[in-house]
């Protein structure tokens, strides 16, 4: 989610943190993950630069909450082709894991995505247990119900986002609705997530969007009063979006903290 002045430039930002071996990275793209139709949907992989034949590596899908159609009409552009969404899926190949991107009609083909990359694990070089998926701002609600409805799924990174309602709040909801989000989470609660997987949320503690932290502190609270397993990094000065729009060091910290959460998440003895 961005201002709607910044629509004609946000596509094109990059994670602020680079890694040497960035430009190094093997994708391959548009591989269909949704056939049975005339053009079918694809997806692409990005693979570790010294990925070796035969390997089964861990994955993490990059999940959007809104559709291509969508995304075009706003922003002129896709979510898989958004220079923040190639850049994160580097930063994740770069760290050892497969970042996956893909595009959807609907906001609900990440799970076909999901199931793709595990039906095909072979043939991908996947590691079918090992994948997470990772999400930001109004993509958050998205990721979350793929959690609540996918028991397999291995680790989340959640990044300034509006999280859940909480009883006699709409705020979440509405918010996301004006934004046309889906918001297949909605009327839903905490309890509804698996309370072993690991959780990574990232907050922007100046973030400008209305109800946003409400929503994310009072979904941490409820969190650690399950006991989930949880790591939440407060960038106090930070903005919405401050992976992209913020090139200092506080803004890359907490991007090198994601990773490294990914990678003790997903990779044995990393």
């Amino acid at each position: 989610m961005a201002d709607a002045n910044a629509a004609d430039h946000i596509t094109k930002k990059p994670v602020v943190l680079t890694l040497p071996a960035m430009p190094d990275v093997v994708v391959r793209r548009d591989v269909a993950y949704q056939l049975g139709t005339d053009t079918p949907s694809t997806m692409d992989l990005y693979y570790p630069p010294l990925a070796t034949t035969g390997a089964r590596l861990p994955a993490v899908v990059f999940v959007s909450g809104g559709t291509d159609a969508g995304m075009k009409k706003a922003l002129g552009c896709t979510f898989r082709t958004m220079a923040s969404t190639t850049s994160w899926a580097r930063l994740a190949a770069v760290s050892g894991i497969v970042g996956i991107a893909y595009s959807n009609r609907e906001a609900a083909d990440v799970h076909v995505v999901i199931r793709h990359a595990r039906h095909h694990a072979e043939q991908l070089g996947l590691d079918s247990s090992r994948i997470g998926v990772w999400a930001s701002s109004g993509n958050v609600p998205m990721a979350l119900s793929v959690l609540m409805k996918d028991r397999e799924l291995a680790c989340a990174v959640l990044m300034y986002g509006y999280m859940l309602d909480w009883p006699g709040s709409t705020l979440v909801a509405d918010t996301l609705k004006n934004w046309g989000f889906a918001n297949p989470a909605a009327g839903t609660s905490i309890d509804k997530l698996p309370a072993a997987v690991p959780l990574f949320i990232a907050r922007a503690g100046l973030d400008h969007f209305p109800h946003l932290n409400t929503a994310l502190d009072k979904f941490v609270a409820d969190a650690l009063a399950r006991n989930m397993p949880l790591t939440v990094v407060n960038h106090a000065t930070g903005r919405h979006a401050f992976d992209i729009l913020e090139d200092t060091d506080a803004a890359r910290a907490v991007v090198a903290q994601a990773l490294r959460f990914l990678q003790r998440t997903l990779i044995p003895n990393p």
